[in-house]
């Protein structure tokens, strides 16, 4: 890692806005954001896709070996290739993004992709939204936060995000089941579970603006860089 490089850890549950947010924060630090929860929801429709279930970690890890996943970042988005296809709409869906839950638990699918996701850090200044950043993928970063807000209001924001994307199949409780189900799997797996690090400072946005959560975690990593 370079001198003057940063890495920013923001992790958080399923629909706190991370990647909303972290996208935001990178244009305004001039840095990259890569959002690690598109390589697991690849993986998961990857999974799918060729009908493997998590009994089969063998299975599984012959997969990711004839896998080819990339991670094309930008100032404006990030494009997630798999197998040479552009899924990153196609990973957006609430099949994939449970299956990436039910994947992520898998050694072999964690170790993989955290390789990967340090990789990527070693090499730029960049921002990393997911679950396990700051404690398990980068437990050195730069500075770590843990944005979180209450289901119903996370629900209520997953929902917005589908139907804008021109889903409107999902209710809100349907939404609200697959967040409290995502939270329970997230924070009881064996490996890297969701949980907040110790030198983490916890921002809850459920009553806030996306701008009001944006200018604090700024504010806070400026007087970091500062310090530093």
């Amino acid at each position: 890692m370079k001198p003057n490089q940063i890495t920013i850890a923001l992790d958080g549950p399923s629909g706190a806005g991370k990647s909303t947010v972290a996208g935001l924060l990178a244009k305004k630090l001039g840095i990259l954001h890569l959002d690690t929860g598109a390589m697991y929801r690849a993986v998961g429709l990857k999974a799918l896709r060729t009908g493997l279930t998590t009994d089969d970690e063998e299975a599984v890890r012959r997969m990711l070996e004839t896998t080819k996943l990339e991670v094309i970042l930008s100032e404006d988005r990030q494009r997630v290739l798999l197998d040479g296809e552009d899924v990153s709409t196609a990973i957006r869906t609430p099949e994939a993004s449970l299956a990436a839950s039910d994947f992520s638990k898998l050694p072999v699918v964690r170790h993989k992709l955290v390789e990967l996701q340090r990789q990527m850090a070693d090499r730029q200044s960049l921002i990393l939204d997911g679950r396990d950043i700051g404690t398990y993928v980068l437990p050195q970063a730069t500075c770590k936060i843990f944005l979180t807000a209450e289901p119903a209001e996370r629900a209520r924001r997953r929902l917005l995000d589908l139907q804008a994307s021109g889903d409107h199949s999902a209710t809100l409780e349907q939404v609200l089941q697959d967040i409290e189900y995502r939270d329970r799997q997230d924070a009881g797996r064996a490996l890297a579970p969701l949980r907040q690090a110790e030198d983490a400072i916890l921002v809850d946005s459920t009553d806030c603006s996306v701008e009001e959560v944006v200018d604090r975690i700024t504010s806070y990593i400026k007087g970091i860089r500062h310090e530093s």
